[in-house]
């Protein structure tokens, strides 16, 4: 009989050793997962102990389990990009920080008809768009009809003025663990200047993209992304980044997770 011997990622090992330096059962934290979830959206305490064994290599709710467990998301960025182990997490590191991007609360669904909250604005939601059929060009246009609302007060605590608010979505597994395909993430058009390590929202050559961005001494600019087995770093000398149009949207401040 051959016994396969369960190994966690690296993430589930973080939240693991956190979780128990916070004295919470894997009950308590799935329980307070799930009251950040949408309705009828639950993470059982089976599916978050099969995350910390090794069972599962993966969460789409690692985001939310991290806001409960209180990791800062540079933590997260940091471990699944292979720059540090868990196991070297100094328990310092979980103090005040600037976080790379919040949790504002789960998204509530609405219709045309639904007004808006004293405290709600709608933030429009980017997308592809072909300038003409045949032509191959791709612009990146605001959403005619989706939006996603959120408070302009908890933007403002954040220091984000509600009008540079947009939302893009996330397409392919260049950024899971921590953005999966589906993902919707909200971005700072005020915040354009690059934090080495930080999530930003790009447009390239038309396309959207969300990446790390990391500045490079030759003025250049390397793109990250969390999935680098797959999909290695990408260098862009100053030269590449104006011929192929690649200009930063905006920083990511909030994401969210939809399956």
């Amino acid at each position: 009989m051959i016994i396969t011997r369960l190994t966690p990622s690296p993430i589930a090992a973080l939240f693991k050793a956190r979780r128990e330096e916070l004295e919470l059962t894997q009950q308590e934290v799935a329980d307070r997962v799930t009251e950040l979830l949408p309705a009828r959206e639950k993470l059982t305490q089976q599916s978050y102990a099969a995350f910390e064994r090794g069972k599962s290599q993966t969460s789409k709710h690692a985001m939310q389990i991290a806001n409960v467990l209180k990791i800062p998301l540079e933590r997260l960025t940091a471990i699944s990009i292979g720059e540090v182990s868990s196991a070297q997490e100094p328990r310092a590191s979980y103090g005040p920080t600037e976080p790379s991007a919040i949790f504002l609360g789960a998204i509530s669904t609405w219709d045309d008809s639904t007004p808006l909250d004293d405290d709600e604005i709608e933030v429009p939601l980017l997308k592809e768009v072909e300038l003409s059929a045949g032509s191959g060009r791709i612009s990146i246009q605001e959403h005619s009809k989706a939006k996603l609302r959120f408070g302009s007060i908890s933007l403002r605590r954040q220091g984000i003025e509600p009008a540079n608010a947009v939302c893009v979505s996330v397409y392919g597994n260049s950024m899971e663990p921590v953005l999966p395909h589906g993902s919707t993430a909200g971005v700072d058009r005020g915040r354009t200047t690059i934090k080495d390590g930080d999530i930003y929202a790009l447009s390239h050559n038309g396309h959207l993209r969300v990446k790390l961005l990391y500045r490079l001494p030759t003025g250049g600019l390397r793109l990250r992304s969390f999935n680098r087995d797959e999909h290695p770093d990408e260098e862009y000398t100053p030269e590449q980044i104006r011929d192929q149009d690649l200009t930063i949207i905006g920083r990511v401040f909030w994401y969210s997770v939809l399956r």
